[in-house]
């Protein structure tokens, strides 16, 4: 069972996603945020009963699944339905990912969260043992983001402009990976890093 817990977060397009399966590449259980928030609604789950209760059957596709594309237009328009759906969703997602690390084999796990900063950092996570941000320059982010999902440079601003600053991610990390599109220097930082927290796991026991 796994006590010491990273958090992984950054930026959209920095890597977050690559940083991951490389801890994995390295026996290091990955419980991925995206994973549970997809979890917490699936048919018969409370989540989606309260989310139905309070945005209406309307959200509901034929089979029973949640209509993603629906809610998202109802959230995006109004910051008090986005809050409202928050206040469903966050803490089920929280107890998943605190749950998956705690049951863990190894001596550490690692809980990727993209909005780790937007969430309220450590104050929502106080179990996280320590923050690694996997960090990359605006620019890098920019081009990898028109290349990855086919946007309009204009829209790729938008998603960048939408989170929180790489400032205000950094100001909340205690590692910092820099991803910058040379594979061969993030292999050798992972590498380092996984021996770090293993010896802090270690101490910490």
């Amino acid at each position: 069972m796994s006590r010491f817990v990273i958090g992984l977060t950054g930026g959209v397009a920095a890597g977050k996603s690559e940083v991951s399966r490389r801890f994995e590449a390295l026996g290091v259980t990955v419980a991925d945020a995206d994973v549970a928030a997809r979890a917490v609604v699936v048919p018969g789950s409370e989540g989606l009963r309260r989310i139905v209760a309070h945005f209406g059957a309307g959200m509901l596709l034929a089979d029973g699944q949640l209509d993603r594309p629906a809610l998202r237009e109802r959230i995006f328009a109004s910051p008090q339905e986005r809050q409202a759906l928050e206040a469903i969703t966050h803490p089920a997602i929280r107890q998943m990912l605190r749950e998956i690390c705690e049951a863990a084999p190894g001596p550490y796990a690692v809980a990727a969260i993209p909005l780790l900063t937007e969430a309220g950092g450590r104050e929502q996570y106080p179990w996280l043992n320590r923050i690694l941000v996997v960090d990359a320059p605006v620019a890098v982010q920019h081009a990898r983001l028109m290349l990855r999902d086919g946007v309009t440079a204009e829209l790729a601003d938008r998603m960048i402009a939408a989170q929180a600053s790489r400032e205000a991610r950094i100001a909340l990390a205690d590692d910092v990976v820099v991803n910058d599109g040379h594979p061969q220097a993030l292999e050798a930082e992972v590498v380092r890093l996984d021996g770090v927290y293993r010896g802090l796991a270690g101490i910490a026991r």
